[in-house]
């Protein structure tokens, strides 16, 4: 993804293509990104804060806008998930794969998981993007936190939306890299960034949807990481959380953790405990967003199956902790 010269407007700094680029601040001093340039090798393009001297680079398509110090907060984090993610056989070599998703998983090794992100992306087609469209809203500026291999951003391509994807992850099999095989079906690749869901790289008030992909667990602070998103929407905006893990009951989380944990240190040598993420939610937990932040959750149940509906009622007769419950969390932002 090759950047022209940008148009300045209002002091903002504006790609030629300003209606897929998103405008950019700096993460670490919070002003307007202002200028561009590129690097002396010719090989990346770069974004320069004038205020702090902060670079944001782009190479091989990803603009990198995660301070040195952050990379070096998140670095135990992302080597211990990426070696757990490659143990799981996540990604593929096969670009089929990636267009697959998240309907089929070809490498049959997660189907479970990606029948779940399935029937999420269906729900949320459905009852948030579908009626959305209806009225109007065609081509919807949509911030994807937690991108991953970006799956969701594809799929909002693919339905006209400008999507921008987030994630910590380089790689080309599970993160930002992977998107270069959308590229089969999506010639004008969406936007990526590498940043922290804490520090956008994002001028206020300009994507209509930011939602947080199997990512808001990883937040650190609930209320910090919903006020960053918040900052980035247009009003009226909707805020949506989906497939993050719900309990009834804080203990049963707790308990969650402790298995996991345990687990991990088993079967790969560490508890996988690198970043103190929240990792779970709890109607308390909501309710203290909701009254922070002046919003009202609604909530959608997406049908996955009898199975797992069943799940209580079993770990209740087999005297096991409550497990994992999945719904999508919608806010609409007005105020």
């Amino acid at each position: 993804m090759t950047i022209a010269s940008p148009t300045r407007t209002f002091g903002l700094a504006v790609p030629s293509n300003a209606s897929n680029e998103p405008l950019i601040h700096c993460p670490r001093c919070l002003a307007i990104v202002t200028e561009q340039s590129r690097s002396r090798d010719n090989q990346a393009e770069q974004l320069l804060c004038t205020s702090c001297l902060f670079q944001i680079v782009q190479r091989d398509g990803i603009w990198d806008a995660l301070p040195l110090e952050r990379a070096a907060h998140y670095a135990a984090f992302i080597a211990d998930y990426e070696k757990i993610r490659a143990a799981e056989g996540r990604g593929s070599r096969n670009p089929e794969f990636y267009l697959a998703l998240p309907d089929r998983d070809l490498s049959k090794r997660n189907q479970p998981q990606w029948n779940i992100r399935s029937r999420t992306y269906q729900c949320l087609a459905s009852r948030v993007l579908a009626p959305m469209e209806q009225g109007g809203s065609t081509r919807l500026a949509v911030l994807d936190l937690g991108a991953g291999n970006c799956w969701l951003s594809y799929r909002l391509a693919l339905r006209g939306h400008r999507p921008v994807a987030v994630d910590l992850l380089l790689n080309p099999f599970d993160g930002l890299g992977a998107a270069e095989h959308y590229q089969l079906r999506v010639p004008h690749l969406f936007p990526r960034y590498r940043a922290e869901l804490d520090r956008l790289p994002f001028a206020d008030r300009q994507f209509d949807i930011a939602i947080f992909n199997a990512s808001f667990h990883y937040s650190e602070d609930y209320g910090r990481t919903i006020a960053e998103a918040l900052r980035c929407l247009r009003r009226p905006g909707k805020i949506i959380i989906a497939d993050t893990p719900w309990y009834s009951r804080q203990q049963s989380g707790e308990a969650m953790l402790r298995e996991r944990r345990t687990f991990f240190a088993a079967k790969y040598g560490f508890a996988s405990n690198a970043l103190p993420s929240l990792e779970f939610l709890t109607d308390e937990r909501l309710e203290v967003l909701q009254e922070s932040f002046g919003l009202r959750w609604n909530f959608l149940d997406p049908d996955y199956g009898m199975q797992w509906r069943l799940r209580p009622l079993l770990a209740k007769l087999r005297r096991r902790r409550e497990p994992s419950r999945f719904r999508i969390y919608v806010a609409e932002v007005t105020q």
